[in-house]
C-alpha cells in the first residue's frame, strides 16, 4: 500500500534512527527486495563504486565533482552524515534538501512496510538499506548520467553493493571492522574487493598495503577486470581547497577513478575547477580561528598517521591541545601512540555513541602509554572550549577520533539527534 502521505523531514528522520533499534544485518537479497519495489533504480544510471578503510567520502565527493566538471550529471551518496541525513544524497554538488529527503524516504518506507509486513522478524528492512534504497531512487528521478557511491562496511555484504558498477575504486585497506571483515588485511581486502564487477575496472591507490594488492591483482585477474594504479599526485598542478596533506593523495585516486570512467584524459582545467571547489566537512575543517581550530573526522590507526604527517607540516612551533573521543571497537592505542608526541595537551571526552569510550578510560590510556598531561571533560563543546582556552590565541585546537564526535561539535545546539550507524 502506498504511503497515505509525504513524511516531513522530522519524521522521516525519527523513522531512520528508530531503525537503528534493530541494528546493523549484512546481505544484498533485503535490497534486491527492496530496490525492486521501486523499479530498481539503480539500473538506470552508470555508477562508480567506493570502497576502503580511509578517504571513501573524500574520494567520493571528489570524483563526483570531477564527473560534473566534465559535463556529466553526477550524483553522489555518502556516510556519515554530520549534521543532517540530507547531506548523504548529493546532486550536481548540492546536498540533497529537507522537502526532497523526506520525500525520497517516503517512498522507500512504503515498499519497506510491504516487504516488512511479509518477512521474519529478524529480516526487516535496516536503517542503512532504508537509506540506502532512497538515494538510488532519488538520483535515478533526478536523470544523473552517473553516480558516485561510497560503501557503508566493508563490501560483499554492504547495501550498495547492487550496483552494476563499471568502476571500482579501493582507497586502502587497514585493519579495521575485523569482527565482521575477518582477522587480517588479506581477509578484509577480499571482503572490500566483491565489489569488482566481470570486465569492470578497478583503481586503487599506488599506496596500497602489498597483502590488499596481491588481493587486488588476483580478483582482477579471475574477473578480467583491468587494474588501474592512481599516481601519488593528480595529472596537473592543483590547489585544494579541501585542507590537509593526505587530501592530495585522494584527489589523485579520484582523478584516476574520473578518466577510467570517462575513457579519456581529463581536461586540465576541469581539475584545477573540482580542486578548488570541494570541500569536505568535518575532514581537517577550520572551524575558528585565535587559535585556528580544526575538526577532523580521523577515526583508526591509518587515519591518526595521516593526521599526524599533516600536523608535522602545519604546526610548526604552535602549541596543540587535542581534544579526543574514541569508540571502543577502534584501536586507540595505535591511534593515541600517532597522535599524542605532537600534543602539550589532551582533553579527553565523550560522543553521543553509545560506543564511545569513557573520557576515564582514554585518560588511563594515555597515561599507560606515558602521557599524564590530559583533562577530563564530558561534555564535547565544553571540552573544545577547553582546549582553545589551554593552546592559547597563537595554537592549534584539534577535536578528533569520531566522526561521531565532529558531528556533536558542528551539530547546532538544539539540533536533531545523528544516526549512530
Amino acid at each position: 500500500m502506498a504511503q497515505a502521505r509525504t513524511l516531513t523531514v522530522e519524521e522521516a528522520e525519527a523513522h531512520l534512527l528508530g531503525l537503528e533499534l534493530f541494528g546493523m544485518r549484512f546481505g544484498t537479497e533485503r535490497m534486491h527486495r527492496l530496490l525492486g519495489g521501486l523499479g530498481d533504480p539503480q539500473q538506470r544510471y552508470a555508477s562508480v563504486h567506493v570502497v576502503g578503510s580511509n578517504g571513501k567520502s573524500s574520494t567520493t565527493r571528489m570524483t563526483a565533482a570531477l564527473l560534473t566538471r566534465h559535463g556529466l550529471r553526477t550524483g553522489a551518496y555518502l556516510s556519515p552524515h554530520l549534521v543532517r541525513f540530507g547531506e548523504r544524497i548529493r546532486v550536481a554538488g548540492e546536498d540533497l534538501n529537507d522537502a526532497d529527503f523526506a520525500a525520497a524516504v517516503t517512498r522507500a518506507v512504503a515498499v519497506a512496510a510491504e516487504l516488512d509486513g511479509v518477512a521474519a522478524d529478524d529480516d526487516h528492512v535496516t536503517q542503512f538499506e532504508l537509506l540506502t534504497a532512497a538515494a538510488l531512487d532519488e538520483l535515478a528521478r533526478r536523470r544523473v548520467d552517473v553516480a558516485v557511491v561510497e560503501a557503508g562496511l566493508g563490501g560483499r555484504y554492504d547495501a550498495t553493493n547492487v550496483l552494476p558498477s563499471s568502476v571500482q575504486v579501493l582507497t586502502n585497506v587497514g585493519l579495521e571492522h575485523t569482527r565482521w571483515l575477518g582477522p587480517t588485511i588479506t581477509d578484509i581486502a577480499g571482503e572490500k574487493l566483491a565489489v569488482v564487477r566481470p570486465g569492470g575496472t578497478l583503481v586503487v591507490g599506488g599506496g596500497l598495503h602489498p597483502e590488499a594488492r596481491a588481493v587486488a591483482d588476483r580478483v582482477c585477474a579471475e574477473l578480467g577486470a583491468r587494474l588501474v594504479v592512481a599516481p601519488a599526485s593528480p595529472p596537473v598542478p592543483v590547489d585544494l581547497v579541501a585542507g590537509g596533506s593526505f587530501q592530495r593523495t585522494n584527489f589523485a585516486l579520484a582523478c584516476a577513478a574520473a578518466e577510467a570512467y570517462l575513457g579519456h584524459p581529463l581536461d586540465p582545467e576541469a581539475v584545477r575547477a573540482a580542486a578548488a571547489s570541494t570541500l569536505v566537512p568535518g575532514r581537517w575543517q577550520r572551524v575558528d580561528t585565535a587559535p585556528e581550530t580544526i575538526v577532523d573526522g580521523a577515526h583508526n590507526p591509518d587515519g591518526f598517521v595521516a593526521l599526524a604527517q599533516t600536523l608535522r607540516e602545519t604546526l610548526g612551533d604552535r602549541r596543540l591541545v587535542a581534544v579526543l573521543s574514541i569508540l571502543d571497537d577502534k584501536d586507540a592505542a595505535a591511534m593515541l601512540g600517532a597522535l599524542l608526541p605532537l600534543c602539550a595537551e589532551v582533553v579527553c571526552t565523550h560522543n553521543a555513541n553509545p560506543r564511545s569510550l569513557s573520557p576515564a578510560t582514554l585518560q588511563s590510556l594515555a597515561a599507560q602509554l606515558g602521557w599524564p598531561i590530559t583533562r577530563l571533560e564530558s561534555d564535547p563543546r565544553r571540552a573544545l572550549a577547553l582546549a582553545r582556552e589551554l593552546a592559547g590565541p597563537e595554537g592549534l585546537a584539534l577535536a578528533t577520533g569520531s566522526l561521531y564526535l565532529i558531528a556533536d561539535l558542528m551539530r547546532p545546539a538544539n539540533g536533531h539527534q545523528a544516526s549512530r550507524l
